[in-house]
């Protein structure tokens, strides 16, 4: 029997055994790159996350962490004894569960739409089309909505009315949602496309030889190769249900549309920036971030169930 020589032992050697010694030898070099990076993820994500100490103090800028006093969880009963507690959970929770719902599902039609143009390059000026819109800063957007829907705006003009939306509180989450839907929907649905793109032709040629129609042929063959997407999804979605966007609420705001424009992250930027009470509003931020994780591990399990179930 032929002896193997050193070389040919290293060549059949596992992978990451001769990966582990090629590191070991050339341990500097994967130090130098990799401490850059290292280093700004260290600094900018999980330092910060020591702040969170600052909700159980009476918190100065003066005296610092270590100086200011501690009050443990006062601003948390002070939190949910408010008046306001109420109202802004709500407000948040309203917003933030509307706008999933309705915002969730466009981006998909939309994918399957553009999936259904044959042509590649009416395909592509179509998708230009739907993109452009998220390229619009949140504050253009907001003064568009501003403009469009004010009591001597276009739509009024076509409406033959003079109602001003913007103040008008029924209104507020209508027009957030719908203009989110209007901004974010053809740039949600690339992943969708990207997915539909390695659906295998076969199956899509076999389905209509077997008399398929368009409806039976997503129903049957693009939703399934949709479904491990639209789940992950659906997941980060649901799991930052209470981390709605700050600066779109800020720039839509009006003093009468404040019953249902005022959410947490608003009154956490009043409160912390406005009025300086920074451990009370950091408590407040801590509450709604801690919200979020529950929702999302909730949403988790609830999915795996429901996976576990059709035998996934």
């Amino acid at each position: 029997m032929k002896q193997l020589t050193v070389k040919d032992r290293k060549k059949q050697a596992p992978y990451f055994y001769r990966f582990g010694k090629y590191v070991k030898k050339n341990w500097q070099l994967y130090l130098i790159f990799l401490m850059p990076a290292f280093l700004l993820t260290l600094i900018f994500k999980y330092l910060p996350m020591f702040g969170i100490i600052i909700a159980f103090e009476e918190y100065s800028p003066l005296q610092g962490y270590f100086g200011s006093q501690w009050i443990g969880l006062y601003n948390f009963k002070r939190l949910f004894s408010s008046t306001e507690f109420g109202r802004l959970f709500l407000n948040t929770l309203k917003l933030s569960g509307y706008n999933l719902i309705w915002s969730f599902f466009p981006p998909i039609i939309l994918a399957l739409l553009l999936n259904r143009i044959s042509r590649a390059g009416l395909r592509r000026k179509a998708q230009l089309i739907v993109y452009l819109p998220y390229f619009i800063s949140t504050i253009v957007l907001a003064g568009m909505i501003r403009l469009f829907f004010s009591s001597v705006g276009p739509i009024n003009s076509i409406l033959g009315t003079t109602i001003d939306f913007m103040s008008e509180p029924s209104w507020f989450r209508t027009l957030y949602i719908g203009s989110g839907i209007w901004q974010g929907a053809g740039w949600a649905s690339i992943i969708y496309t990207a997915t539909l793109s390695g659906v295998s032709q076969e199956l899509i040629d076999a389905a209509k030889i077997d008399g398929a129609t368009i409806l039976q042929q997503i129903r049957h063959v693009e939703l399934p190769a949709l479904k491990p997407v639209i789940v992950i999804q659906f997941i980060l979605s649901a799991g930052n249900i209470m981390s709605i966007g700050f600066e779109k609420v800020y720039a839509m705001q009006t003093d009468l549309n404040k019953v249902t424009s005022d959410i947490i992250p608003t009154y956490v930027y009043r409160l912390g920036l406005e009025m300086g009470d920074y451990g009370y509003s950091t408590a407040v931020g801590l509450f709604n971030s801690v919200i979020n994780l529950i929702l999302l591990i909730a949403v988790n399990m609830i999915v795996k169930k429901l996976n576990e179930g059709e035998g996934l």
